[in-house]
């Protein structure tokens, strides 16, 4: 064995650096000024180095101490020393790591209407949920695996999660000899989802699954008692030892020292901090670790799974969009997040075999346009193609005959919209089957198919449903249908939104909160400018984000001074639409194609939707209509005179400029564009057949 070099106070030693580095990386999920999804992925990143850690670099320390094979660090660490420094550092990192979780992070996830529950505070109701739940999707997969002379200890894979059980046999007295209780095992599957959704009275709910599974336990050992339970999580070495010059196939090496490293020694054991004394040293005996080894957590294993429900979802390549969407909403805020994922959504359905039927609204295009190509590509491919294009879309009619033409000659079906009405509304539906039947994926737009809008896409029935109607209206003969969660104009949308506001009024009234915040591009409508003044009298806090016109007159005593009027003129061209009405949980948020103009409740094909997902509505209140009105850089407010005059800073002299906040967020989530698109049409590259007659 080497001996320590005699300048080893020069250097700091690797492995401690290590976990100094991540710790910064925990005080990032500490920072309280960082978003919540922000601060829950750092957290996830600690947890996944951790991992990482053990598995090669605490099990290649473990394999010199054993081994007696020692290379010294420059720093003259040797193993046994260095392995103890790491335990006392790793077990306050942890520490630190749930303190996070279960005092700031927990929280925070259930004031913003994400509840992760235990299995000690169910309600009744979601008792019944979890039970259904459990017995339909999760028992039949479950396999209880005994542990005594007859049945070894379980080789379980690395990070798996398990649950071990103590149990004994219905009937039996208890008595102090410890040979009473038998000792068993569960996997939790990795196939099944880590969070179970319940109901709850407001948000979302979610039980962990190995809470399920602890929660039934008695149901896995018929004719026996559960005495104690508890889920553990074990790291094993993970590190490939392959010698490249003497294989002569690399890759069937490798493939071999994957399969092989499956059973390489446990470094690490993690249980629930409350589990006894009796399940710890059953587990430490059969997987032949100290005590050092053994990590206690106040909280849920595996905290890198829990992240999901917090962050906003980031489109990945190695995902199809209907995946995606087909497990969650989502909701993309252009420009400042990729257009990309809408191209994507269209070309990924022109090709795939499974989509039966592509319908969409189109009211102004490129003279490039990716979503026509699509459009004209799926038809080629079969499928069944209608799309509305408004004609008479203001100065981009020659653009829109154009490409009408040519869809028409490729066998795509177009039509042009209701006499008398402009189709305004951005609107898709993929019909896909899927099974023994069909699903159909939506895609809501603010604005039109270019990247300076909002966009929603869903699955959700009752929206489809919707948009179905919308689209037999529109192709074909239909009376108008009755709406279950779609506002749309000129027959709806004008009553809704006065509805709404009257609700707000209405609570107002009675001393309860009250509140409206919308952003828009124009507000000219008389109807509704009156009824916000009859809201601001009753003492509703009106936030209004108007880009352009404004005909509503703010801040005139008696008449409209919790009216408040903002104006965002930056460097992006905006198209979203969004409104929210009411305080707290229960604010109703939506997004529409149409401003509160008397042309869009009146003259046009709009569509007003409901956003339904809870993280998506805590994000368009926070990112698009909160931030819009935080901001002091660009913003200008609009007096009672018509005068627009400078947003003043606030008391701490913060700047915020809305529209670069929301780019640097994108960018930090992966979802901003490689360019952000400055201009409202991009210069064409592959132009459509001219028109006869028509200008260049």
């Amino acid at each position: 064995m080497a001996e320590p070099s005699s300048d080893r106070h020069l250097f700091l030693n690797r492995e401690l650096s290590w976990l100094a580095f991540n710790e910064r990386v925990l005080a990032e999920a500490r920072n309280g000024s960082l978003p919540l999804h922000e601060r829950t992925k750092f957290l996830a990143i600690v947890a996944g180095n951790l991992d990482e850690f053990f598995m090669v670099r605490v099990a290649g320390l473990r394999q010199q101490a054993q081994g007696g094979l020692v290379e010294l660090p420059a720093d003259g660490m040797l193993p046994g020393e260095l392995l103890a420094a790491i335990s006392e550092r790793a077990h306050q990192m942890v520490n630190d790591q749930y303190a996070v979780w279960t005092r700031e992070l927990l929280p925070l996830l259930a004031a913003n209407g994400l509840q992760v529950l235990s299995r000690e505070n169910l309600q009744p109701e979601q008792k019944a949920a979890a039970r259904s739940w459990f017995q339909s999707n999760v028992f039949p997969a479950l396999t209880p695996l005994a542990v005594d002379p007859g049945h070894p200890f379980p080789h379980l894979r690395n990070k798996s999660l398990n649950v071990a059980i103590v149990v004994r046999r219905s009937g039996q007295r208890r008595k102090k000899d410890a040979g009473e209780s038998s000792l068993a095992v569960v996997q939790v599957p990795a196939v099944l989802p880590r969070l179970v959704p319940l109901p709850s009275t407001s948000g979302s709910a979610f039980l962990l699954l190995e809470e399920l599974i602890l929660l039934h336990a008695s149901d896995l050992f018929p004719g026996y008692a559960v005495e104690q339970a508890a889920a553990f999580r074990l790291t094993r070495n993970w590190d490939l030892d392959i010698d490249e010059e003497d294989s002569q196939d690399l890759l069937a090496s490798i493939q071999q020292e994957l399969r092989r490293r499956d059973r390489g020694a446990v470094v690490r054991l993690e249980l629930d901090a409350a589990v006894s004394q009796t399940i710890e040293s059953q587990l430490r005996a059969a997987l032949k670790l100290s005590p050092g080894d053994v990590y206690r957590v106040p909280g849920p294993l595996q905290l890198q799974d829990l992240t999901a429900i917090s962050e906003p979802a980031v489109i990945s390549n190695a995902d199809s969009m209907v995946q995606i969407i087909g497990q969650k909403d989502l909701l993309l805020h252009h420009p400042y997040e990729s257009f990309d994922p809408v191209v994507r959504f269209l070309d990924e359905a022109a090709d795939d075999p499974n989509v039966l039927a592509i319908k969409q609204t189109l009211y102004r295009t490129t003279g490039d346009s990716p979503v026509a190509r699509a459009l004209v590509r799926a038809s080629e491919n079969g499928k069944q193609v209608a799309v509305l294009v408004e004609l008479k879309a203001r100065l981009d009619e020659a653009n829109n005959i154009a490409w009408a033409r040519r869809m028409e000659e490729n066998g795509v079906h177009v039509v042009y919209g209701l006499i008398g009405l402009k189709t305004h509304c951005k609107v898709t539906l993929v019909v896909r089957r899927e099974g023994n039947g069909i699903r159909r994926y939506v895609h809501l737009g603010t604005g039109n198919y270019n990247s300076a809008t909002a966009r929603l896409f869903t699955a959700r029935t009752e929206l489809a449903d919707d948009v179905s109607a919308l689209f037999n209206l529109l192709t074909g003969y239909s009376t108008q249908p009755n709406w279950k969660r779609l506002a749309v104009a000129p027959t709806t949308l004008h009553t809704k939104v006065l509805e709404l506001i009257e609700r707000e009024t209405a609570r107002a009234r009675k001393g309860e909160p009250a509140r409206i915040q919308a952003k828009m591009n124009s507000l000219v409508d008389p109807v509704v400018i009156r009824a916000l003044y009859a809201a601001s009298q009753a003492g509703v806090d009106v936030d209004l984000l108007v880009r352009g016109i404004c005909c509503l007159r703010p801040g005139v005593p008696g008449l409209s001074e919790k009216i408040r009027v903002v104006s965002v003129v930056d460097r992006f061209l905006e198209h979203t639409r969004a409104f929210a009405f009411g305080v707290g949980p229960q604010t109703d948020v939506f997004m529409s194609s149409a401003d509160w103009m008397p042309r869009n409740f009146h003259r046009r094909v709009e569509v007003m939707a409901p956003i339904e997902d809870p993280q998506l509505k805590q994000r368009v209140l926070d990112e698009v209509l909160g931030l819009g009105l935080r901001d002091n850089v660009k913003a200008r407010q609009l007096e009672s005179d018509g005068t627009y005059v400078p947003v003043p800073l606030q008391l701490d002299g913060q700047a915020v400029r809305s529209q670069m906040v929301a780019l640097e967020t994108a960018r930090r989530v992966g979802q901003a564009p490689a360019e952000p698109v400055i201009r409202h049409v991009a210069a064409p590259i592959d132009k459509p057949p001219a028109v006869p007659g028509s200008t260049p």
